[in-house]
């Protein structure tokens, strides 16, 4: 018996595919207008030493922080959230360190800061962290010229002092 001939191919629109087909509308999202005095920009290899003492340093004199482990929640939008917390800071506070300079996200938010530093939408607060002068300047010439704390001769406690004092008589 001969084998019968091939069934026609019937091209499917791709619409008809259910892994493609999307509702027409796509979900809502509302941004968020949560006003922060303080957004805190690190590495999470730097969360234990210097993040999380600074944020609840801060918290303790009054300040409200965007910190990660303080705004986001599960399901949350990382860029999203991101966004919405360096458009609603006053303050953006980047905790510079070796692990910090090397990463993708870390260098997403400092551009953020830096862009509305230099509009002056932002006051750009830098803390160095393991790292020498030289070593901010080979990174960011225009970072290292920026009056920062250092948390080698500065405890956490003096650097969320001194940023509380400066929040309050701005």
């Amino acid at each position: 018996m001969l084998p019968s001939a091939l069934p026609t191919i019937r091209e499917r629109p791709l619409s008809s595919v259910p892994s493609l087909v999307r509702p027409e509308t796509p979900p809502d999202y509302t941004r968020s207008t949560e006003q922060y005095d303080v957004f805190i920009s690190h590495a999470s290899e730097d969360k234990d030493e210097v993040a999380r003492p600074l944020a609840a340093a801060l918290h303790e004199h009054g300040l409200k922080v965007w910190y990660d482990e303080f705004t986001l929640r599960i399901g949350d939008s990382l860029r999203r959230k991101i966004d919405e917390g360096l458009a609603n800071s006053r303050v953006g506070l980047v905790i510079l360190s070796p692990t910090f300079l090397g990463k993708g996200w870390t260098n997403h938010e400092l551009d953020g800061i830096v862009t509305r530093s230099v509009t002056g939408d932002q006051v750009l607060l830098p803390i160095w962290h393991k790292l020498s002068k030289q070593e901010v300047i080979a990174y960011s010439p225009s970072l290292a010229d920026k009056l920062a704390r250092n948390t080698a001769t500065h405890t956490v406690q003096e650097i969320a002092a001194e940023i509380a004092e400066l929040i309050s008589a701005s």
